[in-house]
């Protein structure tokens, strides 16, 4: 449990309710777990915030491995159970090896990695760890990817640790059970 309550509908100020209605349509009018969970007290940006998410599983085509490593990247470096939780089993299953799923958790070097994933790692590391990112790490990347994925990619680092915020700052629960070890935090 959160540290909020779940909202439902009858909590919700009514200027917001049409779109906390379409927001929890599909979820049987409440959205009691995850990011979403906190997200449903401002139905309308929650609203706003699932148009991204969207846009990064039905019409972005970078690559489900680099979309998990991103994930995964930043549910380390917000020190987010959740998403780490989320993720961790996912990026394996598309193709991120144990190795490098395990020292991300860990903390560790990173493994030899193909060139893309290498060039995303090291980006968004670097990003995260200096707030900018050296020129040599922006044009193997950008040469990579180009300008409209390396945008998503540095877009994606934001909406994940948007979601970090949201469940770290107000302690959403980790599912139990699964596959993967927690966060060493």
């Amino acid at each position: 449990m959160a540290r909020t309550p779940t909202v439902t509908r009858d909590l919700v100020e009514e200027q917001h309710r049409a779109a906390f209605d379409r927001v929890t349509a599909d979820n049987g009018d409440r959205v009691d777990s995850g990011p979403g969970s906190v997200m449903i007290n401002s139905p309308d940006m929650r609203e706003r915030a699932n148009n991204l998410v969207n846009y990064f599983r039905e019409v972005s085509d970078l690559p489900q491995p680099i979309q998990e490593l991103i994930m995964i990247l930043t549910a380390r470096h917000m020190d987010c159970q959740y998403i780490w939780f989320a993720h961790s089993a996912r990026a394996r299953e598309h193709g991120l090896s144990d190795d490098l799923v395990d020292a991300i958790r860990d903390k560790k070097p990173l493994p030899e990695l193909p060139e893309d994933q290498d060039a995303v790692a090291k980006y968004v590391v670097e990003l995260f760890s200096n707030h900018k990112v050296n020129q040599t790490t922006f044009d193997k990347v950008i040469g990579i990817f180009g300008a409209q994925r390396l945008t998503e990619i540095t877009t994606m680092m934001g909406y994940y640790s948007l979601l970090a915020f949201n469940v770290n700052g107000f302690e959403v629960d980790v599912p139990t059970g699964g596959r993967e070890q927690l966060l060493p935090i």
